[in-house]
Parts: structure tokens; C-alpha cells; sequence
């Protein structure tokens, strides 16, 4: 079976049937069809992720999203032109049509994950109490505690190195020889990391303070060290590139019911009455990238929480942009999630899926 062929959508299909076939595919892209194969639109990740922006639920249909206007090249067209349609567009695929407007292939920019090497620094935050956790951590520090074979923040760590990242800081307070101890110089993964020691805790934000002053100008990626997450970092940084803010804020969807019937009123007439009705709301998922400029601006030794450092930003005119994440996400924070994710684990599940 050709590879372009396992990435075909139907208008009708869902959101949830777009994102299965866009992971299992590879390729970053799904192509809607007819019966007929004729090309109806593109969805890709971006797509996804302003829909659940919009608060999209999984069961909207792709043709509600999807791109219906996508660059396509004929089958007729040599290589060279096609590429340089790609690169003049700044495409990574690009849908192959015969005469008839029937889809017979997709064209790609090979550039394959493992090739790839960042030199952005990502920073990982493991100086907390965790004493959500106790009695297990009493004497071991959240990070260090293992889901399934290994420590939460060597999952968290093997995950950004198997995307190409290899500079690592991570920020310590609470038993932090321990975790100096297994993590090391960072060789043992083939990785550098450094240690930001906070003498006393600083928040989840105050820790940048501490970092080197002679980091690479470039876009940091920072994240809870008791966060686990199937989260692209590629296409996260992507996204941050893409657009300009000086910061950008991954978020999930969060849904709260209301164990009541809603009465909505009008003066003192009953208008309608809304049956445990469900508010969606967005939460901060942890995970963030920030600009030097934002990393310059915290003070050594400041308390500061990342919320009130991004609300201090909006307020001083800066941009601040939202990365939705549709994958899996748990915040490790009560001891029945961590039991919770320990019996998938038991049962087969990991995040390399």
C-alpha cells in the first residue's frame, strides 16, 4: 500500500478519527476525499489545534476544519518544479492530482525526526515538596518516583531527547542530591544537564532567574518535572516560531459538570431550565516556551509563579500565545493518579504509542 493512501479522511469523518489517522500516518497531514478519491481539503496538526481553540468537541466533522483550498501540483509536473513550489510556499507536502482533480500521491520534504538536533535549552522544574504524595515522597522527590520501570522525569527527559533535544537544566530544591544522583552529567543519555539549585522554593517560575546568563539566544522549553505527556515538542517549538509572542502556553481543555439543573431566568420568569449542564474551560498544561528576552527579564532570587510572570507580560503590551494539546496529558498531583497510571502502565500502555 502506497504511504500517502493510509493518510485518507471522509468530509464526514470526526476530529477524533483525524487525530488517530495523523498520528498513526507520520506524515503531519490527512487528505479528505470523496468515494472517488477526488481531493476535497487537508487537515493537519495546526488545523486540530485551532479547533479545539474554537472549543470543537471530537465528534465535529473534518469538513467543518479541514483546508478546502490546499496547493496541489499535477502528476504531469516535473520533481524540481513541485519542490520548488514546496519551499517557495514554505510546504511540507504537497497533494498530487491528475487531470482529472483525482488525488494520486503526496509529495514530501524529507526531514526525518532522528537527523534533527535542537540547541534549545529545555528546562525542567523537579524542587517541589510533592507532599500531595506522601508517604512516598518522605524520602524520595516526586521526579524520582517510577511509572512503570523508570522515574517520572526520565520519561519526561527520554521523550525530548528521542525528539533531538540535548541541552538540559533542571531546577532542584527538595532532595535535590538524589536527583543529581541518578541523572548525573546527563552522558548516561547522551544529553548535558546542569543544576539550578534553589536555596529556598521560588515558585514555578522564579528558578529562570538562576539560569546561566550565557544561554543561546534562542526559544526555551520549560516544563512541570511531574507532567507525563504524548505532546509533540517539535511541533510545539514549530508553533512558537511560527508566531510572534513572548511566550507561548500549553493548555488542555477541562471540563467541569454542574451536579445541578441550571435555572436561567428573566426577571422573575423561569426562561429554561439546563440539566447538569458541562462548562469547558481551558487550564495551564505545564509546558511552556519562552523567548530569551522573557528569560533575561526574571531577577535571581525572585519569587514569581508562572501565571502572574504571563499575566505581568499581557499587561506590559507583550503577546502570549496558547498551544492547545489534544494528546495525552496527566499532572502527576494525587496519589490516585499516580496509582491510576501505574495500572496502565501494568497494562500495557506507555507513550511512545
Amino acid at each position: 500500500m502506497e504511504e500517502w493512501s493510509k493518510i485518507l479522511l471522509k468530509s464526514s469523518d470526526s476530529l477524533e478519527v483525524a487525530i488517530n489517522v495523523l498520528h498513526m500516518g507520520g506524515l503531519q497531514i490527512a487528505l479528505v476525499v470523496n468515494n472517488n478519491r477526488k481531493l476535497l481539503g487537508t487537515i493537519t496538526d495546526g488545523d486540530i489545534r485551532r479547533a479545539l481553540i474554537n472549543h470543537r468537541d471530537m465528534n465535529s466533522s473534518v469538513e467543518e476544519v479541514m483546508n478546502k483550498t490546499p496547493t496541489t501540483s499535477l502528476n504531469s509536473d516535473s520533481s524540481e518544479l513541485i519542490m520548488s513550489r514546496m519551499k517557495s510556499r514554505n510546504l511540507l507536502h504537497m497533494p498530487i492530482l491528475n487531470k482529472e482533480g483525482l488525488l494520486v500521491g503526496l509529495e514530501t520534504l524529507q526531514h526525518l525526526t532522528y537527523d534533527k538536533k535542537y540547541d534549545n535549552p529545555v528546562f525542567l522544574m523537579a524542587g517541589g515538596f510533592g507532599t500531595r504524595l506522601h508517604p512516598l515522597t518522605e524520602d524520595t522527590p516526586k521526579p524520582l518516583l517510577k511509572v512503570g520501570n523508570r522515574p517520572i522525569l526520565e520519561t519526561i527527559l527520554s521523550r525530548f531527547v528521542k525528539s533531538g533535544f540535548h541541552n538540559f537544566y533542571i531546577s532542584t530544591h527538595y532532595k535535590a542530591e538524589k536527583v543529581k544522583a541518578y541523572f548525573g552529567d546527563g552522558s548516561a543519555w547522551g544529553v548535558t544537564i546542569e543544576y539550578v539549585d534553589e536555596d529556598i522554593p521560588l515558585g514555578t517560575a522564579g528558578s529562570i532567574g538562576l539560569l546561566p546568563k550565557n544561554l543561546p539566544k534562542v526559544p526555551i522549553l520549560m516544563m512541570n518535572g511531574d507532567v507525563l505527556t504524548k505532546v509533540n515538542f517539535e511541533h510545539l517549538l514549530s508553533f512558537h516560531q511560527e508566531h510572534n509572542s513572548i511566550a507561548t502556553m500549553c493548555i488542555r481543555e477541562y471540563d467541569v459538570q454542574i451536579p445541578f439543573g441550571v435555572v436561567n431566568i428573566e426577571e422573575q420568569k423561569v426562561k429554561n431550565i439546563d440539566e447538569k449542564p458541562i462548562e469547558k474551560y481551558f487550564v495551564n498544561a505545564g509546558i511552556y516556551v519562552l523567548e530569551p528576552e522573557l528569560v533575561s527579564k526574571v531577577k535571581a532570587n525572585t519569587q514569581i509563579d508562572m501565571p502572574n510572570l504571563l499575566e505581568q507580560q499581557i499587561k506590559q503590551g507583550s503577546s502570549v500565545n496558547v498551544f492547545p494539546i489534544h494528546e495525552y496529558w496527566l499532572d502527576i498531583g494525587h496519589m490516585k493518579e499516580y496509582e491510576n497510571i501505574n495500572i496502565s502502565f501494568k497494562n500495557g500502555f506507555n507513550l511512545d504509542d
